[in-house]
Parts: structure tokens; C-alpha cells; sequence
């Protein structure tokens, strides 16, 4: 997608505190556009030009006040754990109030950050996206629904393990998923391009970064590369997971951690057997060819900052390793 360019709009952007609404707030400050950002803690840290409106988000009201006269809603609303109850509240509940908020005041376009991993839906974080996705492809506003890959930082955990001189971790063989993951700026980029591109209106527009796509092995020689030691990998049986998810299944019907570990596994183990790239339905594979390419960053140089102590790393509840 082309970058465009348009008179500057006011724009309400739903989780600017969080990696990707961020990134996204900067680039919208940096095209000239009026940003609204409702949040729910007075502390949160945005730029002093942003207008802020603090409170509970899920209070109809307060969306509605903050959307009064605005042109387009982007929201990178995402749960945080993957839980069910909590995807359910944030991925698809907190949406639907945001929706209905923007309909209420006429606002004309809403940009949302879903997730490429919605084509094979089997996680309840999954599910709560595809139905808000079905709502909103309802809606009469005009919408950009935007797929992501792999982000950078969830590919990075295992840097402090290889500096320790321990062996890159994969599972199965290290090449039997594959992605092209993009940077937290290129798919800012992206995302705000669609707020004037009339190319996206109505579309599901699946996205990944520059260059070709990335196996585990792959990622783990970068990250090897990157600190300059010798690349090593431990291969790690699938069935491992499965038998973490049984066991944990079995006791979390009395334990609620157990439950909520069972079903992190459960997205570990999803994630470790299945690419994010565009799944070909009717050939029944994935295919990268077909997976869009958009931005400049590469893996290895952000890996090559992280080595360098440029970066930090905050990878939050979706940490596997």
C-alpha cells in the first residue's frame, strides 16, 4: 500500500498506552491529524499536544463525549492475556462499545489492529476478534480491518537465553511455521496510510514486513548473528506442550491459574504449529507469496540494536519463552 496523504483529521485512537497504539500516535502527531485518546489511568504517558479523556472505557458516555466531531476512529484495543474472559471484554466487548459510540456521533471511518492468526480461529482471543470483525463489517462505517504478522518483540525473547550461551529453543524441527514479521513503526505507518487511502475502504488487509519469510531456525541464526556467537538449537517436541495443556486442562476444572496457564499453553502451542502468513484455503497452506510486504525495518537490525543495549525489550503476558 502506498503511503497518502490528505487534510489533516480528528482522530480518537482507542490503547495508545499500549506497543502498537503508541507507535501508531506518533506517526498520526507526525502527519498533523487531532488526536483524542481515551485512557483509563491519568498517569498514562502521551504527549502533552494529545487530548486526553480518563475513565472507564467501557462507559458508553465517556466514548461518545470523546468522539463528538471526530472523523475517524483507529483502535488497537487488545487483551492482554489472551484469557477468555478478558479477550471477550477487551477484543470484542470494549470494541462493540466503541462502535457504538462512533455510530452514535457519525464518525465516519474506524481503522482496526486484528490479527493474521484470526484465519485458522481456534483460541478464544481468536474467536472474540473474528466476531467483533463480523460487527463491524456490518456497521455502516466505513472500515479498514488490518491483519498484522509476527511483531519484532514477540520474536526476540530468547536473546538473554543464547547471550547465556544456552541453545535457541524451537519447536519440531524449526522450520515448520514461518512469518514476515514487521516492525512496530512500519505497521504504524501502515495503519494511519489507511485513514486516506481510499484503496482500503471495506477491506481485510493482511500485512507483514519487508524481505522473505523467517522459519524459527531462521530467527534464531539472526539472533546468533546478532551477538556474534556460534547458532545452536535445541529441538523441542510438540507433544510437550500437549502434555502441559492435558495436565493443566485436568486440574484448572478447580484451579483458575491452572485454567489460565492451560490456555497461555494453548496459544503457545498455536503459535509453535501454525505460520502468520495468508492462509490459501483452497489449496490448504499458507502461503507466503501471497502474504503483503509493506516498510523498510528487518528482524536483524532490530536484533542487532537489542544486542547492543539500543532497545529494550518488553514482550508483556504473550511470552512463551
Amino acid at each position: 500500500m502506498s503511503q497518502t496523504t490528505g487534510a489533516p483529521m480528528r482522530v480518537v485512537l482507542l490503547g495508545a498506552s499500549g506497543t502498537i497504539g503508541g507507535a501508531v500516535l506518533d506517526v498520526l502527531l507526525a502527519d498533523g491529524h487531532e488526536v483524542i485518546c481515551p485512557l483509563r489511568r491519568a498517569d498514562a504517558s502521551v504527549p502533552e499536544q494529545v487530548q486526553r479523556v480518563i475513565g472507564d472505557l467501557s462507559a458508553p458516555d465517556l466514548l461518545k463525549d470523546a468522539m463528538r466531531g471526530a472523523d475517524a476512529v483507529v483502535s488497537c484495543l487488545a487483551s492482554r492475556s489472551g484469557a477468555p474472559g478478558d479477550a471477550w471484554a477487551v477484543d470484542h466487548g470494549l470494541n462493540m462499545t466503541t462502535l457504538r459510540a462512533a455510530e452514535a456521533q457519525g464518525v465516519g471511518r474506524f481503522v482496526l489492529l486484528s490479527a493474521i492468526c484470526v484465519q485458522k480461529p481456534v483460541l478464544a482471543f481468536q474467536k472474540a476478534k473474528l466476531a467483533f470483525e463480523a460487527e463491524l463489517r456490518a456497521s455502516d462505517l466505513c472500515h479498514v480491518i488490518v491483519r498484522p504478522t509476527a511483531f519484532f518483540k514477540s520474536l526476540s525473547g530468547q536473546m538473554d537465553r543464547i547471550r547465556a550461551g544456552k541453545p535457541y529453543l524451537a519447536f519440531g524441527d524449526g522450520r515448520m511455521t514461518a512469518c514476515k514479521p514487521i516492525s512496530d513503526g512500519d505497521l504504524a505507518r501502515f495503519m494511519v496510510n489507511a485513514l486516506t487511502n481510499p484503496a482500503c475502504d471495506n477491506r481485510i488487509l493482511p500485512v507483514g514486513g519487508p524481505g522473505p519469510a523467517l522459519t524459527p531456525e531462521d530467527q534464531g541464526r539472526l539472533l546468533a548473528d546478532s551477538l556474534g556467537v556460534p547458532f545452536r538449537m535445541k529441538r523441542v517436541p510438540v507433544g510437550l506442550l500437549d502434555a502441559i495443556i492435558a495436565t493443566l486442562s485436568v486440574t484448572g476444572r478447580l484451579n483458575r491459574r491452572a485454567r489460565a496457564k492451560a490456555e497461555l499453553a494453548r496459544i503457545g502451542r498455536y503459535y509453535a504449529t501454525e505460520s502468520m502468513l495468508v492462509w490459501d484455503e483452497t489449496r490448504q497452506r499458507y502461503d507466503a507469496d501471497a502474504t503483503p510486504e509493506f516498510g523498510q525495518d528487518r528482524l536483524e537490525e532490530f536484533y542487532a540494536r537489542l544486542a547492543a543495549g539500543e532497545i529494550a525489550l518488553e514482550r508483556g503476558d504473550h511470552a512463551v519463552f
